[in-house]
C-alpha cells in the first residue's frame, strides 16, 4: 500500500533523529563496557526497529552485526511475548545470531497514548564478548560442531517487568572464563538499550506517535526507492563471479563460493548456487550473515547517503543452497563464518558487480579479520585473561585512487587495540607494530598495505588464529596485479615456525606471535600509473 506524500525535510530530520538515537546508544555501550574489545576497539552495533521488526534506523557500526540484527530481533520477537521493562537475550546462530560471541539484547518500547500503552519500537544492541566458554579461550575455536564454541542462547528474557532474572544471569556467568567482564560488558548494553528507549520516548513526546510511526515508514520506503533507482542504472543482465577461501581448518582443500546476480528492472536477485556445502571446520556462515553481505555491498553500491533500514533489501531475493558455508544449518561450526567467509562472500559479490560496472568496483581488500583469540592466567592477579583482536589490511584500489593502507574493509569496522591498552590490561608486550610494505598490489592505482604486529606473551597462553588470503591472494581488477598474501609466524628463542591459516596452539612465556596481514589487490595495467 502506497503512503502518503511526505515533507523531505521533515523526514530529514527524522532520519537524523533515528540515527542519532542508536549512534548514542554506542556511546553508552563503549563508555560503560569492561572489555578492551568493546571499549576500545568498539565491537558492538546498535539499531532501532519498528514494532514489526523491521530496521528504521543503524550507528555507524559493523556492517556483518547490522545486517544480520534484524533476523535476531523477529526471533525474538517470535519466541518471547515482550511486556514493558522486558528485555531478551540471544546468540544463537541459528536463530538470527551470526556466532556465539556476539551477544544481542532486544528491548521492546511502549508508549502511553489515547490508545493505551502500545508496542511501537524495538531496540537492540549486538556486542562480541571476548569469551563465553567452549573448547578455547576467547571462543573462537577451530571447532567442529557449535557445541565446541561455547554457551548457546535462544531468546530467553534477561529482564522481566524491569526486574533483572538473577537465575539467568547467573547461568551465563558460570559458562564463561571472565564473568566479571562479561557482567560488566552485559550491564554496559543493557545501559545502551534504555538509552535508546529514553530518546525514543522523547522522540514520541515531541512528535506525536502517529508522525514518528509515519516517518519511520517513509525512511524504510526512501531507501527501497534509491536501491531501485541504483539497479535501473546497472545493465540488465546476469553476471558470474568465483572465489574461494584457503581452506576450512580441518582439510586443506579450498572451499569455493559462487554467486550469480541477475540485474533487473529495479529489481536483483542473488543466486549462490555452486557453493560448496557446509563444511567440519567452524568457517561455516549461516544465512543471516549473508543477507547482511548483500546488504552491505548493495549499500555501499549508491553514491548518495541512504537510510540504513529494511527498505534497501526489498528489491533484492537472495537464494542460498540449503547446509552450504552461505547458509550452515545446525550443529555446524560457524566461529569464523562471521569474520571469514562473511569477508569472501563480500569480495564474490563485489567480483560480479565488477563485470557489470567495472569503473564502480574496487579490488579485493585483504578479505580476512586475523582474527587471535588468547588466553591463560595473569602474572600480575591470578586470574584468567582471555583476549581477542581483529587486525586490519591493505584496501583495494579502486578506478580513483590507491587502496588505503592498514586498515579495517568491508564486513568490519573496528579499531585496533592501541598499544598502550594492551599492554595495561594483558601480560602482553607489543613488539612491533608497523605497516608492511610493499603487500599492496601493484596497478595504475596500488593496493594498500597490510599490517604487521608482533605479540610477545609475558606468561603460557592458549592461542587461536582463525585467517585467510593466506594462499588465495587479494585479487586485482582491470589488470591490476593481486595482493601478497599474509602470513603467521610463531617465534620462540631457538626457532621460528610459519603457522597454517587457521589453528591452535600453546605459547610459552617468553613467545611472540608475529601476524602478518595482507596486501589489497592493485586496479588498472601497472604501466598506465602516472607517476607523481
Amino acid at each position: 500500500m502506497a503512503r502518503r506524500a511526505y515533507d523531505p525535510i521533515r523526514m530529514e530530520i527524522f532520519k537524523s533523529l533515528y540515527a542519532s538515537a542508536a549512534e548514542e546508544m554506542g556511546v553508552t555501550l563503549r563508555r560503560t563496557a569492561f572489555s578492551p574489545n568493546i571499549k576500545e576497539r568498539r565491537d558492538y552495533s546498535c539499531a532501532v526497529f519498528d514494532g514489526a521488526g523491521e530496521l528504521v534506523a543503524q550507528g555507524d557500526h559493523l556492517p556483518v552485526h547490522l545486517g544480520s540484527m534484524p533476523m535476531s530481533v523477529h526471533a525474538a520477537v517470535l519466541a518471547v511475548k515482550m511486556e514493558p521493562g522486558d528485555i531478551v537475550i540471544l546468540n544463537d546462530p541459528y536463530e538470527g545470531g551470526t556466532h556465539l560471541p556476539d551477544i544481542t539484547l532486544v528491548s521492546p518500547v511502549f508508549h502511553e497514548g489515547p490508545r493505551g500503552n502500545r508496542l511501537l519500537f524495538y531496540v537492540a544492541n549486538r556486542a562480541h564478548h571476548s569469551d563465553v566458554g567452549g573448547m578455547t579461550p576467547g571462543s573462537m575455536p577451530l571447532s567442529t560442531e557449535i557445541f565446541q564454541e561455547g554457551l548457546r542462547i535462544p531468546p530467553v528474557k534477561l529482564f522481566s517487568a524491569g526486574r533483572r532474572i538473577e537465575e539467568v544471569f547467573r547461568l551465563l556467568l558460570a559458562n564463561v572464563r571472565t564473568p566479571r567482564e562479561r557482567e560488566g560488558d552485559i550491564t554496559a548494553q543493557i545501559g545502551a538499550n534504555r538509552t535508546g528507549e529514553r530518546r525514543l520516548l522523547h522522540i514520541l513526546r515531541r512528535y506525536g506517535a502517529g508522525e514518528a510511526l509515519r516517518y519511520a515508514g517513509h525512511l524504510q520506503d526512501y531507501a527501497e526507492t534509491m536501491v531501485r533507482a541504483l539497479l535501473r542504472g546497472i545493465p540488465k543482465g546476469v553476471y558470474e563471479a568465483e572465489d574461494c577461501l584457503d581452506d576450512d581448518g580441518i582439510s586443506p582443500r579450498p572451499v569455493k563460493l559462487r554467486v550469480r546476480i541477475t540485474v533487473g528492472d529495479g529489481n536483483l536477485e542473488v543466486d549462490f548456487e555452486g557453493t560448496d556445502p557446509q563444511v567440519a571446520g567452524s568457517i561455516n556462515a549461516v544465512r543471516a550473515i549473508t543477507e547482511s553481505a548483500v546488504y552491505y555491498v548493495v549499500r555501499a553500491l549508491i553514491p548518495e547517503s541512504i537510510p540504513a533500514s529494511s527498505g534497501v533489501l526489498r528489491p533484492i531475493r537472495i537464494r542460498t543452497p540449503e547446509r552450504s558455508v552461505v547458509d550452515a544449518r545446525f550443529p555446524a561450526a560457524v566461529a569464523a563464518g562471521n569474520v571469514e567467509t562473511s569477508q569472501r562472500i563480500v569480495d564474490v559479490l563485489l567480483k560480479a558487480f565488477g563485470r557489470a560496472v567495472p569503473d564502480r568496483i574496487p579490488a579485493a581488500s585483504s578479505g580476512t579479520m586475523n582474527n587471535l583469540t588468547l588466553g591463560g592466567i595473569s602474572p600480575r592477579d591470578g586470574q584468567v585473561f582471555s583476549y581477542y583482536e581483529t587486525i586490519g589490511g591493505g584496501m583495494g584500489a579502486c578506478a580513483a585512487s590507491d587502496g588505503s593502507n592498514g586498515i579495517h574493509t568491508h564486513m568490519t569496522n573496528t579499531l585496533n587495540t592501541p598499544v598502550e591498552a594492551l599492554e595495561y590490561a594483558f601480560p602482553f608486550r607489543v613488539r612491533r607494530y608497523s605497516l608492511r610494505s610493499g603487500t599492496g598490489g601493484k596497478g595504475a592505482r596500488r593496493g594498500g598495505n597490510g599490517i604487521v604486529r608482533e605479540i610477545e606473551l609475558l606468561t603460557d597462553a592458549d592461542a587461536t588464529i582463525l585467517s585467510d588470503r593466506r594462499r588465495n591472494r587479494p585479487y586485482g581488477l582491470s589488470g591490476g596485479e593481486p595482493g601478497k598474501p599474509g602470513r603467521t609466524t610463531l617465534r620462540g628463542a631457538h626457532s621460528t615456525r610459519r603457522l597454517p591459516s587457521k589453528c591452535r596452539f600453546h605459547l610459552k612465556s617468553g613467545e611472540r606471535i608475529i601476524v602478518e596481514t595482507p596486501g589489497g589487490g592493485g586496479w588498472g595495467r601497472p604501466n598506465q600509473r602516472k607517476t607523481r
